[in-house]
């Protein structure tokens, strides 16, 4: 198995995968909100490829949901897209995304042929998927445009967002039986498509804010992500400012640095999700790039990491 290391967010705490997370500077595994699982697949020879899988502990106790997000671990890709690029959109061969795909899907336990793709624009649009959306984008050309959240009802069906330091967003209704995701970047977060989400499982599903469960994925810290005023004011008009004082440094110069993070769960709390039902990331993508691809620390030469979330259909 490849070892490798993780620098932990927000602590930049480092601790090597291989050894199991003994205690390291008073900090240990156990308090982590993440873990990585390992899954054998078999690769066109016959070859068995180890393909890590990036989970979070607060949907351990529900049986009736798969989760995942990726690493660049694992796949077939080359040069910068190494090696488990799972985007159509970053000049990739479509055999190869099609292989890191079918090798990640068989990793979490879905049918990689039944993906349902968002079509990010940095927009707070949220599209339900029903069956009749059933592969679009991986194996059916897709009429989902400009969507950057995706929510449905029906099991089944494996809804699939991507990224490379934006800010994931995991939805689960354990009651209403509803799964969700949004692609929540500094635009989609200022603009809280977060609480829209909550909102849209709300009207739409008959969800209660306080029964969803809701993940942040790994994404760029508050350490690695320098905003300019531009930015920095559309959070001061639209967040409160005693969240405001918690998410944002003012360096001077009219330079910040965000906290994305903090901001998402400003965004949960707002639309009624409780505190104890949100799990905050402890992994920073522009951290750790050998591990995740991360635009801002390779200045775009990167391949897509992938959120997943599907309802499992036990019929």
């Amino acid at each position: 198995m490849e070892t490798f290391k993780l620098k932990l967010n927000p602590d930049k705490l480092l601790a090597n995968q291989e050894i199991g997370y003994n205690y390291i500077n008073g900090y240990s595994f156990k308090n982590r909100s993440t873990k990585i699982s390992y899954a054998s697949v078999k690769d066109d020879a016959g070859k068995t490829i180890k393909v890590p899988v990036i989970k979070y502990k607060i949907f351990d106790e529900y049986d009736d949901i798969i989760h995942g997000f990726s690493t660049r671990k694992g796949g077939v890709s080359r040069a910068h897209l190494s090696s488990l690029n799972l985007s159509f959109t970053r000049g990739d061969r479509t055999e190869n995304v099609m292989e890191n795909h079918r090798r990640f899907g068989e990793a979490c336990g879905y049918d990689y042929t039944r993906l349902v793709f968002s079509d990010q624009v940095h927009s707070t649009n949220i599209y339900e998927v029903t069956q009749k959306d059933i592969g679009k984008g991986i194996i059916n050309e897709s009429d989902i445009k400009g969507i950057d959240g995706l929510v449905t009802n029906v099991p089944g069906i494996p809804l699939i967002t991507f990224y490379a330091d934006c800010v994931p967003l995991y939805f689960y209704d354990p009651i209403k039986k509803v799964v969700g995701l949004a692609h929540s970047g500094w635009k989609g977060t200022v603009e809280k498509i977060g609480t829209k989400m909550i909102n849209k499982m709300v009207d739409n599903y008959g969800s209660n804010p306080s029964d969803i469960i809701c993940a942040i994925g790994p994404s760029i810290c508050q350490d690695c992500y320098e905003i300019s005023k531009d930015v920095a004011d559309r959070f001061k008009d639209m967040f409160k400012p005693e969240n405001n004082k918690q998410m944002m440094i003012d360096k001077g110069g009219d330079k910040y640095q965000l906290d994305l993070h903090k901001a998402c769960k400003f965004n949960f709390m707002e639309a009624g999700v409780l505190e104890e039902h949100i799990a905050m990331p402890d992994l920073c993508t522009c951290c750790n790039d050998d591990l995740l691809f991360s635009h801002r620390k390779t200045r775009g030469m990167r391949g897509n990491l992938a959120a997943v979330i599907m309802l499992k259909d036990n019929a």
